[in-house]
């Protein structure tokens, strides 16, 4: 009989190289929000992924940067860094053909842990020539000594299974650590406030880049229709009538585009209703970060 494994994969790497679109792919489900916007993902999310006899517990953590600019930067830093200390393999994400000082900054800070440390190269699919990879491989391989290199294309789901199968050869033995149908630790009060950050981040990225988190004030079923009440705040009136936009279309749209997805998440009839407050400096300001649940976990 095969012996049970199970452990904890920690997927890092600066902002977006697409740590939680590889997340999402490997788990079959979207449980962290994606975004062309760098720092969409704040919070350290875990996705489970039971097979057989091996449970992997994925952390997928905020994009490492080196600014530290407003209490916000300074809180995804901590929950990534922290997200490391007791992982048993760290999956160290980079773009395809693309070496920048952020990474270099990231893998740094990656030496001071002592798990192995995989190369994962994503967006292979965008190499114009591929002949440019085994170049790019050797030029990563010169700076550390990675256990193993995977070249992958989590968007197009592209040797993600070889992946798996790499990653789980560094999982120690012993019992699983959650039960078999659970796929992450959050709440669906934390995954609903996700996904409403996750339409204003796509549809207002540019003009409300990170002035804006959103909390859930009313979660409850009645008569088989699951009532949410969010509030979303930014710091200036300003932004308040960007994501209003006129005559309410800018906040109806994108209630419409959350709605869907959360009821596609729970499986259910959604009520939402969103709301908008001015909470000036709350990205600066440590109390007001832990009061919307930027707590280190």
């Amino acid at each position: 009989m095969t012996e049970s494994r199970c452990g904890y994969i920690a997927i890092v790497g600066r902002p977006n190289v697409g740590k939680s679109t590889l997340l999402n792919h490997i788990l079959g489900q979207k449980i962290s929000i994606t975004s062309r916007k760098p720092q969409t993902t704040r919070h350290r999310v875990l996705g489970i992924k039971t097979r057989d006899q091996i449970q992997a517990i994925y952390v997928d953590t905020p994009g490492l940067h080196r600014g530290q600019k407003r209490a916000i930067n300074r809180y995804m830093n901590r929950a990534a860094t922290t997200s490391l200390r007791d992982v048993d393999v760290i999956a160290f994400v980079i773009e395809a053909g693309r070496w920048t000082e952020e990474d270099a900054w990231v893998l740094e800070q990656l030496k001071n842990y002592q798990c192995p440390v995989l190369l994962v190269i994503n967006k292979v699919d965008k190499l114009e020539d591929k002949a440019e990879l085994l170049p790019f491989i050797a030029a990563r391989n010169s700076e550390h000594n990675y256990a193993q290199v995977v070249p992958v294309s989590a968007l197009r789901a592209d040797n993600l299974t070889a992946l798996e199968q790499t990653l789980d050869a560094y999982l120690p033995e012993g019992p699983h650590f959650f039960d078999e149908e659970q796929i992450t630790d959050r709440s669906m009060r934390f995954l609903t406030a996700e996904i409403v950050r996750e339409k204003i981040t796509r549809q207002l990225g540019d003009e409300l880049p990170y002035a804006m988190t959103v909390e859930i004030e009313q979660y409850k079923l009645e008569r088989g229709v699951t009532h949410i009440s969010a509030a979303i705040y930014v710091e200036r009136d300003g932004q308040k009538k960007i994501l209003i936009g006129k005559g309410g279309s800018r906040l109806k749209s994108i209630g419409r585009e959350a709605r869907l997805d959360i009821e596609k998440l729970i499986d259910g009839k959604v009520m939402l209703n969103l709301w908008v407050k001015i909470k000036s400096g709350w990205s600066d300001d440590e109390r007001a970060l832990r009061s919307l649940g930027y707590d280190d976990e």
